[in-house]
């Protein structure tokens, strides 16, 4: 199958106990997952203005900043209709423990413990998350292209 490439960057936010806010989302392809805040880069932004764009648009944050960047990778799925190769960049930050304003209804998400999302039985974008969050490389990880 030809897939479009497509690029996107995405921010884990952690809360001061530890717990990662996540969406889960339904996707034709790929079926049921777990990701963090974020989507496509628009021409000429950077992957952290992305982050930063993001944010504001999916939760209403406004107050928070991409602290490090912590892996990319590529994946297949299908946007909008269009089967696409997506690279992310996924960005750490810490923020409070908060519900997001949401502008759409029924967008579910939830703040994950670390052990509920070691345990989840859902994949997660980024897979190996719950180990790159426990296990903090000192560099940014390439985990490659990845099913």
């Amino acid at each position: 199958m030809r897939r479009t490439p497509r690029h996107a960057a995405r921010v884990v936010i952690l809360s001061p106990a530890g717990s990662v806010f996540l969406f889960r989302e339904n996707n034709v392809e790929v079926g049921i997952h777990w990701l963090p805040p974020g989507g496509g880069i628009d021409p000429g932004e950077s992957p952290e203005d992305c982050v930063r764009r993001e944010l504001r648009e999916e939760t209403g944050w406004t107050d928070l900043e991409p602290e490090r960047l912590l892996c990319t990778w590529e994946h297949d799925f299908t946007h909008q209709g269009v089967p696409v190769r997506q690279h992310e960049h996924i960005y750490v930050t810490t923020g409070p423990h908060r519900e997001p304003v949401l502008e759409e209804p029924g967008i579910h998400w939830q703040w994950l413990s670390a052990q509920r999302l070691a345990t989840l039985g859902e994949p997660v974008w980024p897979p190996r998350l719950s180990d790159l969050l426990t296990n903090t490389p000192p560099e940014p990880v390439h985990l490659g292209l990845l099913a």
